[in-house]
């Protein structure tokens, strides 16, 4: 059972935070990696589960938590290999959605879908409607990323060659998102973080592998060709990925997974400033309305619920 005092349910929405953040800084590492060494979008996000999983589990026998991840995958192995597969797959139809239909509607259809449908899953199982309060959050969070997604697909160089296609595998990112966000809640209940993201993260690591075999087989990049571009790559896994979720999976002890989707979206703002800062690009109004929007609304969460019920 999660723990509801506020204070910890403040701290858990702080780690889902902070979780947003570090993959807000993802995009800038995977567009240095395909400048610098021609990799492509799946092979790096191949080699970042996969560096994840090893990391995680490294850590797991160096703290005596094997036996730990192991009881996590025994104990739920359908769910655990659902939320592990649910992780890897939404991040290939994103990046997919990106490369069609350019990486605005891609990131507004798929991260602004996510919090709308782990909100209706909640209150369907909860047999409640959402409140006055819950909708103002979403509508500010989603306006929000409307407008700071806007302004990044005005200097986007994507095509958007087949929008049908590309739009369809956005709308099922954002499904596979808020599906294993809601999924994960339910483990993170009843296992510790270390465990759960050791367990699912593996899984993820595994079902990504054969885009490595495939890029080698097809004489595609798939490994970095300097030691900086390595230590970028390392970068991603440890921090972006094994980090990243160690901290989501912490927050949704005490968090909604739909607070924990919309909190996520602090991931485009964080991306916005890193830009700005490390590339000199100029933040326009709409993206900076648009951040403020966004903060706003994840200040505004009551991350201790609603709750899906546990069992």
């Amino acid at each position: 059972m999660a723990d509801r005092h506020p204070h910890s349910a403040r701290l858990g929405l702080l780690q889902v935070c902070a979780a947003g953040v570090l993959w807000g800084t993802g995009g800038l590492v995977v567009a240095l990696l395909h400048d610098r060494d021609g990799l492509s979008a799946l092979t790096v996000s191949a080699w970042r589960t996969a560096l994840a999983a090893l990391a995680l589990l490294a850590f797991a026998l160096v703290a005596r938590r094997g036996r730990a991840v192991r009881d996590a995958v025994r104990a739920r192995p359908l769910l655990t290999v659902l939320v592990g597969g649910g992780t890897a797959l939404y991040q290939v139809l994103y990046f997919a959605s990106v490369l069609l239909v350019g990486v605005g509607v891609a990131t507004v259809v798929s991260l602004g879908l996510a919090p709308v449908l782990a909100a209706a899953a909640e209150h369907a199982r909860a047999r409640t409607r959402p409140g006055r309060r819950q909708m103002t959050v979403l509508v500010a969070a989603l306006a929000g990323l409307v407008l700071i997604s806007a302004t990044a697909a005005d200097g986007s160089t994507a095509t958007g060659s087949r929008p049908g296609l590309g739009l369809l595998l956005a709308v099922a990112s954002g499904a596979t998102y808020a599906t294993t966000t809601v999924l994960g809640h339910g483990l993170a209940q009843r296992t510790e973080p270390v465990a759960l993201t050791s367990a699912t993260t593996t899984v993820g690591g595994l079902l990504l592998a054969p885009f490595l075999v495939t890029a080698a087989a097809t004489g595609a990049p798939a490994l970095p060709s300097t030691p900086g571009s390595l230590a970028l790559l390392v970068y991603l896994g440890v921090a972006t990925m094994a980090l990243a979720y160690g901290l989501l999976y912490a927050g949704l002890r005490t968090t909604s997974g739909s607070a924990a989707t919309v909190a996520t979206l602090v991931e485009p703002v964080s991306a916005a400033a890193l830009a700005a800062v490390v590339l000199g690009e100029r933040l326009t109004w709409p993206a900076l309305v648009g951040g403020l929007l966004v903060l706003a609304a994840v200040a505004a969460l009551r991350p201790g619920g609603p709750r899906p019920a546990t069992r």
